[in-house]
């Protein structure tokens, strides 16, 4: 099956050889967003609660470029830093979604690109 990249004019370019996304059938696999301001192209400043939001903004815009949302996330991948930051990125992180929640992962890095404290990546699904 041949890929079928998915692109968002609003989010950040891709920082090396990589999709925003992929569709396969009715699912949308995004790449991992770390907190890049796609207005400026670098890293924003600010703790974990604040870089969590500036992905979500990311994710957020290559779902909606794609025609789903938020409610349409089935499953993240968290990267932390330090697992100390977990309940500020989990604080933002909960402000995104409603019950019932997606299925998540969190688990901490050695590190993440350009000195990022947090990245996620997520799949999505259209419904039928």
């Amino acid at each position: 099956m041949p890929r079928n990249a998915a692109t968002s004019a609003r989010g950040p370019a891709a920082i090396g050889p990589y999709s925003h996304a992929v569709w396969s059938g009715s699912e949308l696999f995004c790449s991992g967003q770390t907190p890049i301001d796609p207005a400026t192209g670098a890293l924003i400043t600010g703790d974990v609660a604040a870089q969590t939001h500036r992905v979500f903004d990311n994710l957020q815009a290559v779902l909606e470029d794609n025609g789903l949302s938020l409610d349409d996330v089935v499953k993240c991948n968290v990267y932390l830093i330090d697992m100390a930051d977990f309940a500020a990125m989990n604080g933002a992180y909960a402000s995104r979604f409603t019950a019932p929640y997606p299925a998540r992962t969190t688990v901490a890095v050695a590190g993440l690109p350009l000195g990022a404290r947090v990245e996620i990546e997520l799949l999505a699904r259209r419904a039928t």
